[in-house]
């Protein structure tokens, strides 16, 4: 069912005799296919079985199979936001970016989820100092972005001990956090490590230099200590003050190796301190809420001419009442006093003993809800008429989950209205519970309660663009209406972005899912479960089995730094650990250290006229066909000969090949068969000495 498997128009007949037809497929012990055989009873009652339910089975409704699907552990994922980390750089002038406040790259807006100070705090100095030497080293060049030179902070041999420092002109305020980013140069890609675990290759202690000396600090550091790009976040201390012990004096963060055993040397690219986060949204209506009786402070990002309403709570459990803006200070009734700062930025006052009302004090004891003009013309959802699973359209689509929140308006016993709001999935006794269908714009009501008549409204509402958030890394954002002219900076990519999951992409997640392999049976199993070993970089694996010693043999080359690496005895350590969780019960394993083996390439080639390079081009040519380490050839693919050979005779260059020889330099590792060499299934090729002879048409 979950595969949708359609047998449209077969009858009984026609079902019995495939099946007939397959048994032999699967054993060949089952030879009775009389009509009294017990098993042959048993299929004409499955295959009646199929014939009656098929129709049933396909016209499964969507609820059921979501229900399939949740029984084998697969549900729908929700939509998510793109998440953006963004630097200010040059900073002209200090400035406080409100909630929601706008930043836009092409016709893409992010926008931030909490109110962000902006100074002119940056990094003065990058040093190094080696343990085992003691001197400073400048990487100054790591805060040009511009450079991207590859700078091994912790030297060519890394060791506990060594030390990077970063100093800065200043630093946020004790107790909060600050996050850096880290580019590194990345030959290989390493596969990720899951969430929380520990780090096999290295670990760093961050300390940050205070009043009483070093001080270690709490961080969180998804580069896994330099071994691939990306952020750590850092909570400064409360009494941190300037160092003078570095060549630049200033506030000094140092990260200490306290291991390291790494694969791959960091290089880093560039340093960019002191981010925030940006997320990818269009904010077209904003719901805020209050704790405070008297008198809020509303600061908004949104940037257009905006509508505002108001809803108060006149005692704690109840729902809210509207209240409206009245310039007359001395009117009675549900009103409140405004002082206007621009667009979105206000100061709202209550006065309960002029008005005779105003809120209660205690939690969202006022919500403020602010629209656009494009909103307020359709804020309106519908009535709640009270059947199951009723749909309401939006007037938007690819709309943000987190973000969204509905009002119902209904009639109390007094005849006045009262206003609730309510969030999608909110499941409580009498209270009106819905899905948002975020992608498609619609919500539906699963249970009413005692909402059935009430009118929805829209509150707060954002959309967003899905994967298409997840921008490229260095780009310049503007930000929307604000006149300090600074300029932002995003080093690393946005993360994160997804629309929410369709039934259909959950059924493909799962069939997926069934197709990768987690036990090995297969050569191609092995070479896969090694290739994806959380947190190490797996250049190339290939498998061989021998069935009558019922042994795999797998040789794995890492992407290293070393030319011509062999499997360090971490990586084994990992590996084999990763295997033995997935092999078959009798079947025995060996990893296989790689082997390394030169090919001599000899012949005269004639080339035309006016071709001053074309030795060159033909050598290069040569090599690249012979070239294992940084091609897709794997271990043990046969060097055709006819491959060489025609590549050299398709260059523009060439009139003829007069004359080639191919050979290893060493038969311990790789054979001559013919004309092509075949290397052993653990033997990678590459270039020995090439000596290309050409002759020019002229001397013909």
């Amino acid at each position: 069912m979950l595969q949708y498997i359609t047998n449209d128009g077969k009858s009984y007949e026609e079902r019995y005799t495939e099946a007939i037809t397959n048994i032999p497929l699967y054993t060949d012990e089952w030879t009775d296919f009389n009509p009294a055989d017990p098993g042959i009873t048993i299929l004409e009652t499955l295959v009646g079985f199929e014939t009656l339910q098929q129709e049933h089975i396909l016209e499964a409704s969507p609820e059921v199979r979501r229900r399939l699907l949740k029984m084998v552990g697969f549900t729908p994922e929700r939509g998510r936001r793109a998440r953006l980390l963004i630097t200010a750089d040059d900073v002209k002038a200090p400035v406080t970016l409100p909630t929601n406040h706008r930043f836009m790259i092409g016709d893409m807006y992010f926008e931030t989820d909490r109110v962000v100070e902006i100074d002119d705090r940056k990094l003065i100095g990058i040093y190094g100092k080696k343990e085992s030497e003691g001197e400073f080293k400048s990487f100054d060049q790591l805060l040009d972005r511009e450079t991207k030179v590859p700078v091994a902070v912790f030297g060519e041999k890394p060791e506990a001990g060594d030390e990077l420092y970063l100093v800065a002109n200043n630093l946020p305020k004790g107790g909060s956090e600050t996050v850096f980013y880290f580019r590194l140069r990345e030959r290989f890609n390493r596969n990720r490590l899951p969430a929380h675990a520990e780090n096999t290759f290295a670990s760093i202690k961050f300390e940050c230099y205070c009043e009483d000396g070093w001080q270690e600090i709490n961080v969180r550091d998804n580069t896994n200590a330099f071994l691939t790009s990306g952020e750590i976040r850092m909570w400064i201390p409360e009494n941190a003050a300037r160092c003078s012990e570095t060549p630049t004096e200033g506030y000094c963060i140092r990260a200490t190796l306290t291991r390291a055993e790494y694969d791959i040397r960091p290089r880093l690219v560039a340093i960019d301190a002191f981010l925030f986060e940006v997320w990818q949204k269009h904010t077209v209506s904003e719901c805020i809420s209050f704790g405070k009786s008297t008198e809020i402070n509303v600061l908004s990002g949104m940037s257009e001419e905006v509508y505002v309403n108001v809803f108060v709570r006149e005692a704690k459990g109840e729902s809210y009442r509207a209240y409206d803006y009245s310039q007359d200070p001395e009117r009675v009734g549900r009103f409140y006093d405004r002082i206007d700062h621009g667009i979105g930025n206000m100061t709202i006052i209550f006065d309960k003993a002029k008005r005779g009302f105003g809120p209660e004090r205690g939690r969202d004891c006022v919500r403020v809800v602010l629209y656009t003009e494009e909103v307020m013309r359709q804020y309106r959802i519908g009535k709640v008429l009270g059947y199951d699973h009723q749909r309401m359209s939006l007037p938007f689509d690819r709309i943000v989950p987190h973000n969204f929140t509905i009002i119902a308006r209904r009639i109390d016993d007094d005849g006045e209205e009262i206003f609730d709001f309510v969030r999608p999935e909110h499941n409580e006794d009498d209270s009106l519970f819905y899905h948002l269908y975020d992608t498609t714009g619609e919500i539906e009501i699963e249970d009413a309660g005692d909402f059935i008549g009430a009118d929805l409204f829209l509150a707060g509402i954002a959309t967003h663009e899905g994967a298409d958030g997840n921008i490229r890394a260095g780009n310049y954002l503007t930000s929307v209406g604000e006149a300090s002219g600074n300029t932002y900076f995003n080093p690393g990519e946005g993360t994160g972005g997804a629309f929410s999951e369709t039934l259909e992409d959950v059924r493909r997640r799962f069939l997926l899912d069934m197709d990768s392999a987690y036990t090995a049976v297969t050569t191609k199993d092995y070479e896969d479960i090694v290739s994806s070993t959380p947190g190490l970089c797996i250049h190339k694996a290939h498998a061989r089995m021998d069935e009558s010693k019922n042994l795999v043999s797998i040789a794995v080359k890492p992407g290293v730094d070393e030319e011509f690496p062999r499997l360090p005895q971490l990586y084994e350590v990992t590996i084999k650990k990763r295997l033995e969780q997935r092999r078959l019960l009798t079947t025995r394993i060996e990893l296989v250290q790689p082997v390394y083996t030169q090919v001599n390439v000899s012949g005269t080639v004639y080339v035309k006229l006016h071709y001053d390079n074309a030795k060159e081009e033909i050598i290069e040519t040569v090599k690249s066909r012979i070239d294992y380490l940084n091609s897709d050839k794997n271990f043990g693919d046969r060097l055709h000969f006819d491959e060489v050979f025609h590549a050299i005779e398709m260059l523009d260059c060439v009139e003829f090949v007069y004359d080639l020889s191919i050979r290893p330099k060493s038969t311990s590792a790789a054979k001559m068969e013919d004309a092509d060499i075949l290397p052993a299934f653990n033997c990678l090729l590459y270039p020995g000495h090439i000596n290309i002879e050409t002759v020019t048409s002229t001397d013909l």
